[in-house]
């Protein structure tokens, strides 16, 4: 859900991280530990794999030991802000075969969602991964797949292409996304400015939304402390 489906996603990113969104009923977090163990992962911070944790919102963090990933650090969530239930995202997955291995990912859609955070360099992610289905998608569009680059693109100079190919439909969508009123008035410094107020908007959310996790996990790692003392 990270780094690694954004480069199959054809918007490379180096990363050395691996993200994995699971369940956290007992079953799959038993099958979640068996791979662990195989890599030979070790905690790295609190909370521990625990799956009330994990329903909570937590993300539990480990680096792998074993030769062939040592040094690889595995963050594994159950739960992201903004972001339907699991049960939800998996039928809508994204499944490719590297080296005969099935591997399940985030939609693009998920993906794009999930990338909304108040870290840096999310952002520009969430732009090129729109950039790539923008030139990607084939042609004609249906109407799903139009009304999301109008909702979501966040290069202002697609959008206007995206308004001026689909006016009709810009039209009804500005109803929700003001940065469309401005393309629809050609207006593309405004529209840059729209992005801006955008995100800051959606970084706000995601501060908000930690805040209370963040307070959390600083009981359990006081508590961690105190129980070594």
């Amino acid at each position: 859900m990270g780094g690694q489906a954004c480069v199959f996603y054809g918007a490379a990113e180096f990363s050395r991280d691996l993200d994995l969104l699971v369940m956290a009923d007992a079953a799959s977090l038993d099958l979640l530990r068996k791979a662990l163990e195989l890599v030979e992962a070790e905690s790295i911070a609190v909370p521990a794999l625990d799956g009330a944790l994990l329903e909570r919102g937590h993300a539990v963090h480990f680096r792998c030991r074993r030769e062939e990933v040592a040094g690889l650090r595995i963050d594994v969530m159950s739960k992201l802000r903004g972001v339907d239930e699991f049960e939800a995202l998996w039928p809508r997955r994204t499944t490719i075969v590297v080296d005969s291995f099935e591997v399940d990912m985030l939609a693009l859609e998920d993906l794009v969602c999930a990338k909304k955070t108040q870290r840096d360099k999310d952002w520009p992610m969430i732009r090129r991964l729109l950039e790539q289905a923008y030139f990607s998608w084939a042609l004609p569009l249906g109407d799903e797949r139009i009304d999301y680059l109008l909702r979501e693109l966040r290069s202002p100079e697609l959008l206007l292409a995206m308004v001026r190919s689909y006016p009709e439909a810009a039209e009804t969508v500005a109803l929700m996304r003001p940065a469309l009123r401005d393309a629809l008035d050609g207006k593309i410094g405004a529209v840059a400015a729209a992005m801006v107020a955008e995100e800051a908007a959606e970084r706000e959310r995601d501060r908000v939304y930690w805040e209370p996790l963040k307070r959390e996990l600083e009981q359990l790692r006081r508590a961690r402390n105190a129980s070594r003392v």
